[in-house]
């Protein structure tokens, strides 16, 4: 991955404190975050419960303006909420009242320009549903509702519905968190697959350290509350990697030194 191009994502001093009575008491979520990002990029942030994480994912897409400092995506400056991306949480948050094809195509129904193509262009994205639910397991389960689906399926059918629009960034908070460890690993696998075929960026938030060192080309340690990165850390592993990858030493001496990063900012 070259480094030479213009970083697909740029913070530069980024503060947030949450509003104008907090920032004139100059307490900030987040302070002085810097960091570049290259296009097709792999990331993912770990740190203490409470630390800024999902403040930075709302920074990244728009959902919340910086109070110093600057965010560009694809080279542009973020000034509110981005369409490129595409977003999954700890809780698949389905609908329950559409089928599992009809919760991945909503955001083809909501964001333009799909949504005024929607209607005339309804079987190509069915087809493009269709496909996605397949390479993550889900073909034949395209008519069922959610609360005919397990856990592991529903978020199946969240990150399809993240990634319907083909967004050029996947942003991912704690998504695999409420799961048990084999379907978990399971989804870390889904993953894996997904973005070695498409490249697109992915921002991972995960108190996983295993799962971090498993997927990202790159993570992020935040200290405590007010969040910044202490820790940037290279995952020099091979590609393509597999589970077994998770039982040797060099993968366990990475998550135990990212676990001592932790145990260090816990303690101060």
């Amino acid at each position: 991955m070259s480094t030479n191009a213009a970083p697909f994502l740029d913070f530069q001093n980024v503060w947030l404190a949450y509003n104008d009575e907090l920032l004139a008491q100059q307490k900030f979520a987040v302070e002085d975050i810097s960091l570049q990002v290259q296009r097709g990029e792999f990331i993912a942030i770990v740190g203490p419960s409470g630390c800024g994480k999902s403040t930075f994912m709302k920074l990244t897409t728009g959902l919340k303006k910086p109070s110093k400092g600057s965010i560009h995506v694809d080279g542009q400056a973020v000034k509110g909420p981005l369409k490129i991306s595409g977003m999954a949480f700890q809780s698949p948050s389905l609908l329950p009242w559409r089928t599992t094809l009809d919760n991945v195509l909503l955001p083809l129904e909501i964001v333009e320009p799909h949504r005024s193509q929607f209607k005339a262009r309804r079987a190509e994205y069915e087809a493009r549903a269709m496909d996605l639910l397949k390479t993550v397991g889900l073909a034949g389960y395209e008519k069922q509702f959610p609360w005919q689906l397990s856990g592991g399926m529903q978020q199946r059918a969240s990150i399809c519905r993240a990634l319907i629009h083909e967004p050029q960034m996947l942003l991912l908070d704690e998504p695999f968190g409420a799961l048990d460890a084999f379907t978990k690993e399971e989804l870390w696998c889904i993953l894996r697959d997904l973005w070695s075929a498409q490249r697109f960026n992915v921002v991972l938030v995960t108190h996983d350290l295993r799962e971090s060192v498993f997927l990202a080309d790159t993570v992020y340690v935040m200290s405590k509350s007010p969040g910044r990165f202490l820790v940037k850390r290279a995952i020099d592993l091979p590609r393509p990697r597999d589970l077994e990858l998770t039982y040797t030493a060099a993968f366990g001496d990475i998550v135990h030194e990212l676990r001592s990063h932790i145990g260090a900012i816990r303690k101060t």
